[in-house]
């Protein structure tokens, strides 16, 4: 089944005494590309996110948002704590200034908790003495929910990739039969137009190596037959639907595939010396080019 680059997901959970709400969405790219927003006060989650991520797709540009609170608090709530020694040096340097004034003869209001606690380093906001383990393994349980929601859609994606891609091979396919069928009779009317001028030339011209003439004229007929552009065109067709048939990653193959789809149809075009060949050529150009608009989203 074709997997899609393009997808989303959300969920919310809970553990650890916290809660959550994860965010992921992706959109095609010629590689992995991962944009992480999470906490970064959860030692190694980021990390280990990276990791799963990286095992569950191969391609796309992939933007995974967490958030995460305490139960009934706001994000980063249970991180605040009271630096105990920078809580001893300001009431100590608050002590020694209020000794100094006094000494001076002046009079200081007397300072409030909140006062005290808004000098920088006496709330202590990091991280660094909370255990963060046993919330980082309840998020990293909870990611293959996600994951799975995540997956369900970009199969659902492909699969309507994989039908439009489908359609597009059976146009492939008729172009190219009509294709054989209008160079079949080409090539019969080519052959009986350079007879007739071989004829004429040799009545009416002396000395003509005859050998070196028809050799020449076989030339010519072979660099204006299509017959391998076609029967690649074919084998192209047969290789595409091989890989709608696949269970993996198939992007990069049928990029590769694209360009030879291309090619054949390019040169097809320059050989062609029939407008209704040259025609059918350039819709086959058309849908090629439609059908690589569409693998451009194949994972």
């Amino acid at each position: 089944m074709t997997v899609s680059m393009t997808g989303f997901a959300a969920r919310r959970a809970q553990g650890a005494g916290h809660g959550w709400v994860w965010d992921i969405r992706s959109v095609n790219g010629k590689g992995l590309d991962l944009r992480l927003r999470v906490p970064d006060w959860i030692d190694g989650l980021e990390l280990a996110l990276r990791g799963e991520l990286g095992r569950a797709m191969s391609r796309g540009n992939v933007s995974l948002s967490l958030k995460v609170a305490r139960d009934g608090m706001g994000e980063g709530a249970e991180a605040l704590r009271v630096n105990g020694p920078a809580l001893a040096a300001v009431l100590a340097a608050m002590t020694q200034v209020e000794q100094a004034a006094m000494a001076a003869g002046v009079t200081l209001a007397q300072p409030t908790s909140a006062d005290v606690l808004a000098v920088r380093g006496v709330l202590d906001t990091s991280a660094a003495e909370i255990d963060t383990g046993p919330l980082r393994a309840a998020i990293l349980a909870d990611l293959p929910a996600l994951l799975a929601d995540f997956a369900a859609m970009r199969a659902a994606e492909g699969a309507a990739l994989q039908a439009v891609i489908a359609a597009q091979l059976d146009r492939l396919a008729d172009l190219t039969a009509r294709a054989a069928h209008e160079a079949t009779a080409r090539r019969e009317a080519a052959s009986a137009a350079l007879r007739e001028a071989l004829a004429r030339v040799l009545e009416n011209a002396e000395g003509i190596d005859e050998t070196r003439l028809a050799q020449e004229l076989a030339l010519i007929a072979v660099k204006n037959d299509v017959t391998e552009e076609l029967d690649r065109l074919a084998a192209h067709i047969t290789a595409a639907r091989a890989l709608l048939a696949e269970t993996g990653p198939v992007g990069r193959k049928f990029d590769f595939l694209m360009q030879e789809f291309m090619r054949e149809a390019n040169t097809l075009c320059s050989k062609a010396q029939s407008l209704a060949l040259t025609r059918i050529g350039l819709d086959l150009k058309t849908v090629i080019d439609q059908m690589r608009e569409q693998v451009q989203n194949v994972e």
